[in-house]
């Protein structure tokens, strides 16, 4: 493969000091070091109204909306950190997800996801690590076409458990976090490869 898969990564949390963008961020380094090469955002940065059918047909996509999509279009592969809110999915992750599956004129249906491979990974200070709001993340993707690798990980008491610089203080759990980020930059390197050919 003469190209690196690229992989972007993000939490699903807008909180400044958010444990899942922490979790992200450290997926996107491990990432790199399988390989592929990450770019980590912030979905504060790309603030958007409650996704509204009336605000789309008159006005189309929100400018960050657009943004995002287009940067989801550049990237093979995603590595998502999802907090749990109520057990279920987090409002800002579900909204971004909303917009962004909005084709625009000329595009394809869904054509951001479709054919993307996922990594999903969660932190909570309780003690299931938002394990629950990962079904409706992994439901939600699967459904609009993107290849959600099996493996995954809920990090429990995540308010202790990473060190100053980012890694996890747990060895087996920084492994976990490290064979996902590998296996998805692996999966999205596969079939990258195919289109690499082709040019």
């Amino acid at each position: 493969m003469t190209d690196k898969p690229k992989i972007l990564c993000f939490a699903g949390s807008l909180r400044k000091d958010s444990l899942n963008k922490k979790l992200a961020q450290l997926a996107g380094k491990l990432a790199e070091q399988a390989g592929a090469e990450t770019t980590f955002i912030d979905l504060k940065d790309f603030d958007m109204p409650i996704y509204d059918g009336d605000i789309e047909a008159e006005a189309g996509l929100p400018e960050n909306a657009k943004k995002l999509k287009k940067l989801m279009k550049e990237h093979q592969a995603f590595l998502i950190a999802s907090p749990e809110y109520n057990s279920s999915i987090s409002g800002a992750l579900k909204n971004a997800i909303d917009w962004t599956s909005r084709p625009e004129p000329g595009e394809k249906s869904l054509e951001c996801y479709t054919g993307k491979v996922a990594g999903l990974l969660a932190a909570s200070p309780g003690a299931m690590g938002g394990l629950r709001g990962l079904v409706t993340v992994r439901s939600i993707l699967g459904n609009i076409g993107v290849i959600v690798i099996p493996d995954q990980i809920a990090l429990g008491q995540a308010g202790d458990a990473f060190n100053d610089d980012g890694s996890l203080k747990d060895a087996k759990k920084q492994e976990t976090v490290g064979k996902i980020a590998a296996r998805v930059a692996e999966v999205a390197g596969a079939l990258l490869t195919p289109a690499v050919a082709a040019k």
